[in-house]
């Protein structure tokens, strides 16, 4: 546990939008006294963020911790899917103090898994947890992130992972032909490219053209106005094309977390973040998701026995960072 300390800056930044919040933390327990979000495109950078969020927090942070969309490398990291580089040495001169952290968005939400609450998370598979167990951490959402917790004396250890963009690997026909109609547009044809919001965009317009049918009038407007994926999903239960898209994206969504189980032997849970799967939580307790998660041939057994469990409270990446961002006054 970490005592109390005065207030912690959080930030999730993301591509499409990024959040900033003030917390009070004490013991554990993480308390939001100021919070704002923003549409990230419609800035040039990070800093004119900070600059409005400081004109409402009201008081300085003691310690700062950023979860960023993108692989922080000797404390930078170029944001995936935004046109923002965002530097640890910027940050502490824009706050004065090195009490600043920038992690991975994915590994600062992991942060948060062990002080969440039981009603911020629903069961998809209570399986069996294993105290001793590795976890891990998939997301989908503008893109796709994916982070490891591994087991040490002290509990969960989070660590970035840059999984979302490894090779898709289609798993029958349709997904075969599913990438060779990605191969036609793109040089590289990762996981994220099919697991994300883009990517239910993707496969809709995939199936449209298999089907031979014309992308309906309401979604070609929907990117101008909106979420196409969104909207998509929406209609799934009474549009068969989006039906069939959102079927197939939540059997992708779950080979994947599959896959990602498997790697870390993430036999003490694997957790599904992001902003997606709170808002399918019917389709993906359809039978389709954990059908493709526990397919793996002779290791199915094993899959089958890892809880899965989707996490509800869509502060759980500024409440990691804020944990974080007090450990770093405890290391002090």
């Amino acid at each position: 546990m970490v005592a109390e300390a005065g207030p912690l800056l959080a930030g999730d930044i993301g591509g499409t939008k990024t959040r900033l919040a003030l917390f009070q933390g004490n013991d554990g327990h993480f308390e939001c006294l100021v919070e704002r979000e923003y549409a990230s495109r419609e800035h040039a950078a990070l800093d004119d963020l900070l600059t409005d969020f400081t004109g409402h927090a009201g008081a300085a942070p003691v310690a700062a911790c950023f979860g960023v969309a993108g692989p922080v490398r000797n404390g930078r990291v170029a944001v995936t899917n935004l046109p923002w580089e965002i530097r640890l040495a910027d940050l502490e001169r824009r706050l004065q103090h090195n009490r600043v952290a920038l992690l991975n968005d994915l590994e600062a939400t992991a942060w948060s898994l062990e002080i969440l609450d039981d009603d911020d998370f629903h069961t998809l598979n209570p399986g069996r947890t294993d105290p001793h167990g590795n976890a891990a951490l998939i997301a989908a959402g503008t893109g796709l992130g994916e982070a490891g917790l591994c087991r040490d004396a002290a509990g969960l250890r989070p660590f970035a992972t840059e999984g979302g963009h490894a090779d898709f690997s289609p798993g029958d026909a349709t997904e075969i032909e599913l990438l060779e109609y990605l191969l036609s547009q793109y040089r590289h044809v990762s996981w994220e490219r099919v697991v994300s919001g883009p990517g239910l965009v993707q496969i809709h317009a995939f199936l449209a053209s298999t089907r031979q049918q014309r992308i309906p009038d309401w979604l070609k407007k929907e990117p101008a106005s909106g979420d196409p994926a969104a909207a998509i999903a929406a209609r799934a239960s009474d549009d068969p094309l989006c039906g069939a898209a959102l079927r197939l994206f939540v059997r992708l969504y779950g080979r994947e977390a599959g896959n990602l189980a498997l790697k870390t032997l993430a036999t003490g849970g694997c957790f599904l973040g992001g902003g997606i799967a709170p808002k399918i939580l019917d389709w993906l307790e359809g039978g389709d998701f954990l059908e493709a998660f526990c397919a793996k041939g002779r290791m199915q057994p094993l899959l089958e026995g890892i809880p899965v469990r989707v996490i509800r409270n869509d502060r759980a990446a500024l409440i990691g960072a804020a944990r974080y961002a007090a450990m770093l006054t405890a290391a002090d």
